[in-house]
C-alpha cells in the first residue's frame, strides 16, 4: 500500500484545494499517472501515482482543502487488488443499499449545509454521478454517487446542516442496475458519456460568483475545458483592462427657425403717414 500525498506547493503556499480527480476507486494507475489536480491561489499543481497499482480509498474529495504532505489517497498494490477486483462483484450482489456519506470536508471544518439537490428520489444514478453539493464557509464539496443505483431515500434536505461522516442518503438495487447497465444501455453508454457536461472546480466557480462573471467569459485551461481558479482570475482582469466605448457622437441640430424679431425692419414715417 502506498500512500498519495500533497508535494510542495512553493514558497510561502501551506495549503490547496482538491480541484479535480481523474482516477476513482478500483482504477488501476502506472507510475507518474496523473491522480488528481490541486488549486492554491497561485498555481494548479498536478499530483502524479508515486507507484503502480490500483487506486484505493480517497480520502480528500474534490473541493477539499488540504495542507502540505497531507494524505489524498492510497495505492493498493497491483497484484493483490486484481485478484480481489473480481471477487467483489459478486459479494456486492447482496447488498440492497448504500448508504451516501458527508465526505471530509477539509482541516477544521467540521459541518456544512446542503446547498442543491440534482436528483431526486427514485431517479437512476450512475456510480461517480454527482447526487448534491454542499457548502461550508470556506469552499462548495460536491458528493458523487458511490455506487449505480436508484436513489431511494433523502436523509438531508436542501438548506439541512450535516457533520462530516453524516448520512446523506440511501441508494437502493445498486448491484442490480449495476448489472443491468451494460446490457440493457451497451450502445447509448459512450454517446452519453461524450455529451456529459463538464464540471467547473468549486473554486472557479466561488470566484465566478464573488466576481459576477459569467462561465462564457471564462476560458477553461483545465481537462477537458473545465474552468479553474487561475481562468477567472485572467477573465476578470481582462476585462478590467479592456478599452472603455467611446462616446456616442450627437447628431447634429437642426438650425432654429429664424426669430421673428431678427426679422423686424424698422422704416421712419414720412409726414404723409403721420
Amino acid at each position: 500500500m502506498t500512500d498519495v500525498r500533497v508535494p510542495t506547493l512553493g514558497e510561502s503556499v501551506t495549503e490547496a484545494t482538491v480541484a479535480t480527480w481523474f482516477k476513482k476507486p478500483g482504477d488501476r494507475v502506472a507510475v507518474d499517472e496523473m491522480l488528481c489536480e490541486l488549486e492554491t491561489d497561485k498555481v494548479t499543481v498536478e499530483v502524479p501515482a508515486p507507484a503502480a497499482g490500483v487506486m484505493g480509498e480517497i480520502v480528500a474529495s474534490e473541493g477539499t482543502t488540504v495542507g502540505v504532505d497531507a494524505l489524498l489517497a492510497v495505492i493498493n498494490a497491483g497484484s493483490g487488488a486484481a485478484t480481489a477486483a473480481p471477487a467483489a462483484a459478486p459479494a456486492a450482489a447482496p447488498s440492497a443499499a448504500v448508504d451516501v456519506m458527508v465526505p471530509t470536508l477539509g482541516e477544521s471544518v467540521s459541518e456544512a449545509t446542503v446547498s442543491t439537490w440534482f436528483k431526486k428520489v427514485g431517479d437512476t444514478v450512475a456510480q461517480d454521478e454527482m447526487l448534491c453539493e454542499l457548502e461550508t464557509d470556506k469552499v462548495s464539496v460536491e458528493v458523487p454517487a458511490p455506487a449505480a443505483g436508484v436513489l431511494t431515500e433523502i436523509l438531508a434536505a436542501e438548506g439541512a446542516t450535516v457533520a462530516a461522516g453524516g448520512k446523506l442518503a440511501v441508494l437502493g438495487g445498486a448491484s442490480a442496475s449495476a448489472a443491468a447497465a451494460p446490457t440493457a444501455a451497451a450502445a447509448p453508454a459512450p454517446a452519453a458519456n461524450a455529451s456529459k457536461e463538464v464540471e467547473d472546480s468549486p473554486a472557479a466557480k466561488k470566484a465566478m460568483a464573488e466576481a459576477g462573471i459569467s462561465r462564457d467569459a471564462v476560458t477553461g485551461t483545465g481537462r477537458d475545458g473545465r474552468a479553474m481558479k487561475d481562468d477567472v482570475a485572467r477573465a476578470v482582469a481582462a476585462a478590467a483592462a479592456a478599452p472603455a466605448p467611446a462616446p456616442a457622437v450627437a447628431a447634429p441640430r437642426a438650425p432654429l427657425p429664424a426669430d421673428d424679431a431678427a426679422r423686424e425692419e424698422r422704416v421712419k414715417m414720412t409726414r404723409l403717414r403721420q
